[in-house]
């Protein structure tokens, strides 16, 4: 499809849209009846207008390559692609290929909504990826995404901050950083930084029970945080509240508050994305001309989170070989580095892991420092929420029961065994 007919078909479909009707003609794929080419669906996920030039071309040059297959790009909002690709998937009109994250993909891979890709690649098609970022788009044995852009949290600090509250390094573990929130706290009058607690936004809480060496479910999908250790890490969160060390808004405000307090020099550490640096630079410059990077801070086990997104082909597709073609194309090792130098990401390919990335040079920008390291945290990084159909309902479970804790609703020991009998139950 040539780029102005793509365009207009993309201005078609948002009428449509406007019209209540998008649902009812997406994910319809197949053969394109004029032309006798094979059509292939691709929906992302809010890339559009930052990265149309390069999804045009992109589009452009697999089309060249493959004469017999015109792709289609449909960009959906975020808050959008859940409810879509639910409706899409449940009506069997779904795209060819959708870009998700492992977590909401997981969900519809157990009531095998996409096709298995272990059907479809070869262990040397497979090994191209990262083997831990492959890992994380795989339920019960079987490999349902192909793994695509990453992005690894590094801390940012304020060096002023740090030089009035006498800290000389940015903490590296989760007992550190309680350190130096209380001498922050007693030097300064600040917190040292904001995490959020709400069941619906980020997953940074539930992910420091795996960096601290606390598993959330066992082989059998039951919990497994009812332990000593998982009581230690609802202890350690629930004292750093009610010592005031951390901010009264993190039980009803995401992650956004974060970034916001960081902004106003009312926190020292905000863990985040390289990405935000930007952003930082352009909000606050006095701040984010006395902000750093350092790698992210962990638990005991040293491991490091990564976020990811990934393509799947929904089952139902009625151009297998060509979708799989094409997603295989999107997640190549040079499409990937192209895409990651114009978005500031990672890329999720072994051959884009070397020392071009992990290695700022010597005049580097802030974000390029930002990203050297975030790139370099890649090699041991992995998605640490289990592959599993109710990661949301096990974030809830643990949230609510951790601020029932936290606010003295509960004991701690309460806390934690209602917890993973509500998720025992479910």
């Amino acid at each position: 499809m040539k780029l102005f007919q793509r365009r207009h078909f993309l201005a078609r479909m948002a009428s449509w849209a406007a019209a209540g009707v998008l649902v009812a003609i997406a994910g319809c794929g197949g053969g394109n009846e004029q032309s006798g080419k094979q059509e292939v669906e691709f929906w992302t996920m809010q890339l559009q207008p930052k990265f149309t030039d390069y999804f045009d071309q992109l589009i452009a040059d697999f089309e060249t390559a493959n004469p017999d297959v015109d792709v289609v790009w449909i960009d959906v909002p975020w808050a959008d692609m859940q409810s879509k690709i639910l409706t899409a998937v449940s009506a069997g009109t779904a795209p060819d290929v959708v870009n998700l994250n492992p977590d909401f993909a997981s969900q519809l891979a157990s009531r095998n909504a996409w096709l298995p890709l272990d059907e479809q690649l070869t262990s040397e098609e497979q090994a191209v990826y990262l083997p831990k970022i492959w890992k994380a788009t795989t339920l019960n044995g079987s490999s349902f995404g192909f793994p695509w852009y990453l992005t690894t949290r590094v801390t940012l600090f304020n060096t002023d901050l740090m030089e009035q509250a006498g800290i000389d390094e940015p903490p590296s573990t989760y007992a550190e950083l309680a350190d130096a929130a209380k001498q922050i706290k007693e030097t300064t009058g600040k917190y040292a930084f904001f995490i959020s607690f709400v069941a619906e936004d980020a997953a940074d809480v539930l992910q420091s029970f795996i960096q601290m060496g606390v598993p959330l479910v066992d082989d059998a999908g039951n919990a497994a945080f009812n332990t000593l250790e998982g009581k230690a890490v609802f202890q350690y969160w629930t004292d750093l509240y009610q010592q005031d060390l951390l901010p009264r808004e993190v039980l009803t405000q995401g992650h956004r508050r974060a970034i916001e307090l960081y902004q106003a020099g009312e926190t020292v550490f905000l863990a985040s994305g390289a990405e935000a640096l930007d952003n930082i630079a352009n909000n606050a410059p006095d701040i984010a001309a006395a902000t750093q990077t350092a790698p992210q801070i962990t638990g005991t086990t040293g491991k490091k989170n990564v976020a990811a997104m990934n393509l799947v082909v929904p089952r139902s597709t009625d151009v297998p070989e060509a979708a799989v073609k094409f997603a295989m194309y999107v997640t190549n090792n040079d499409n990937q580095l192209s895409f990651a130098q114009a978005a500031n990401v990672l890329p999720s390919t072994a051959a884009a892991i070397d020392g071009t990335l992990t290695q700022a040079p010597a005049d580097a920008t802030p974000i390029e420092v930002a990203r050297a390291v975030s790139a370099s945290q890649l090699a041991d990084a992995e998605v640490l929420i289990p592959a599993l159909e109710d990661a949301k309902k096990l974030q809830k479970v643990i949230y609510d029961n951790l601020q029932a804790a936290m606010l003295g609703d509960k004991t701690v020991d309460e806390a934690v065994s209602d917890a993973a009998d509500e998720w025992n139950n479910r």
